[in-house]
């Protein structure tokens, strides 16, 4: 028998391995695949009994408790057996949690949850705080957790990662927006993701915050079903939507009780787009929460770089921008990217639909879009969208192919915007390799042409 039991070998088990090795548990690992070198690497170090390309059900189902991987979906036949025999199940943010008295900033959302907690982190640390970055980004918790040598933590949680967390408590929690998304893991019921989603304020007391929007519908129809909510603060682009956080035209406005009143001009931040205000009002609130200092807030603001793949300007070849937003893999984040830029876009979208109502962008591709390149093996449903609104719609599953196309549809000015609106493993290991796959081939682009203009020269 097992004290804890570990599904999956990538960052999050392998940390949670490490943690309960330190903390005198006999533990076992177990991967369906193969262990990545380096993890493989440190739970034979850490002499943690493992193994991978395969489960074995026996040594499994003697654990006491399991910590199972985010990425598998709780209809698994093994996660079944588990629970039917009565095991807990959770993540490795819960277990974590159980050895630190560090405090918890918690950030979930369909969309910005990344870069809002990022720009949180960051300026948590420009304010002097002892922070760590943990969750979907930066190093697992429980491997940060071994040493503990953080008084916050600043943690982004997905939808996968709350369904398996039951006692798990954030002292500040964001909700930045919900809307369709990942309902190929729920069933195509969006309300089983909302109520994931919403997990993240379950155990939070009434000393505790929780700031989320005051404009998303989804989230304002599920406020509206509770008799009790903790300190709530909401952000708004208008003073109607909000009256503590709110955007009014040039600068964002907080008004936070006892803790005065801020205001930021719109051009000091650092990230640019509408759905980057709220972003920046929800980050900047909660760092304002924990004890952070306007002057602290303002200077680190000045020295933030957001992750990649969210946006990202790769270069500009021939007066032709082109930009990575691979990591816009659904509907509303294409929405917000198509925002940020004017007319004309050709827009690179496809990959695994994951249950998209592409309806919602009919005006702005109507309005900006000139081109679609379709990047994906099966892009009928796109097609079938916007045939009759986008006059050229071609498609390809090269991504050199593709910025040769995307050049040979634009012309000076124009934005050749990656922003997918779908997953990736059709063709890639990730959103991240699709990004990193397109940047390459846009600069190898300009390499050629540039090359091409020195010979002619």
């Amino acid at each position: 028998m097992f004290d804890l039991v570990i599904l999956g070998a990538g960052e999050s088990g392998t940390g949670a391995a490490l943690l309960a090795k330190a903390k005198g548990m006999s533990v076992f690992v177990s991967d369906k695949g193969s262990i990545a070198p380096n993890y493989r690497k440190e739970l034979e170090a850490a002499d943690i009994l493992f193994e991978e390309n395969g489960h074995s059900d026996e040594l499994i189902l003697s654990a006491t408790e399991v910590v199972k991987s985010p990425g598998i979906p709780e209809s698994n036949l093994l996660v079944a057996k588990i629970k039917a025999k009565g095991i807990p199940v959770m993540d490795e943010l819960e277990f974590a949690s159980r050895f630190t008295r560090a405090k918890f900033i918690g950030i979930t959302g369909s969309n910005g949850k990344t870069t809002t907690t990022l720009l949180c982190h960051h300026l948590m640390q420009a304010c002097g705080f002892s922070v760590g970055l943990a969750g979907n980004v930066g190093k697992s918790l429980a491997r940060q957790v071994i040493t503990d040598n953080f008084d916050w933590y600043v943690v982004e949680i997905s939808s996968f990662q709350l369904d398996g967390m039951h006692e798990f408590q954030s002292d500040i929690a964001i909700l930045t927006n919900i809307t369709p998304d990942h309902l190929d893991r729920y069933d195509y019921k969006f309300e089983n993701y909302i109520q994931s989603k919403f997990r993240i304020i379950k155990n939070l007391t009434p000393a505790q915050f929780f700031i989320t929007s005051g404009e998303n519908p989804v989230v304002l129809d599920e406020i509206n079903k509770y008799a009790a909510m903790p300190n709530m603060i909401q952000a708004g682009l208008s003073e109607e939507k909000s009256t503590k956080l709110f955007f009014d035209g040039s600068k964002l406005n907080f008004k936070i009780g006892t803790l005065g009143e801020l205001q930021i001009p719109a051009n000091a931040l650092p990230i640019s787009g509408t759905h980057n205000l709220m972003n920046s009002m929800m980050a900047v609130t909660a760092v304002l929460l924990a004890g952070g200092t306007p002057d602290k807030i303002l200077a680190g603001l000045e020295t933030f770089q957001n992750a990649p793949h969210r946006c990202e300007a790769v270069t500009t070849i021939a007066g032709v921008q082109f930009v990575n937003d691979s990591k816009a893999t659904n509907v509303d984040s294409v929405k917000y990217a198509f925002s940020a830029y004017q007319k004309p876009i050709v827009w690179i979208a496809g990959g695994v639909d994951k249950g998209n109502d592409y309806a919602e962008l009919d005006a702005p591709v109507s309005e900006k879009v000139k081109a679609i390149i379709c990047l994906g093996r099966e892009n009928a449903k796109l097609k079938s969208h916007f045939s009759k609104m986008v006059p050229v719609i071609l498609e390809t599953t090269s991504v050199t192919e593709l910025v040769e196309l995307a050049m040979s549809q634009s012309e000076k000015g124009d934005t050749v915007l990656l922003s997918p609106a779908c997953a990736s493993f059709d063709l890639f290991r990730n959103y991240e390799d699709r990004g990193n796959q397109f940047k390459a081939a846009v600069l190898e682009m300009e390499k050629k042409m540039s090359n091409q203009t020195t010979t002619i020269k």
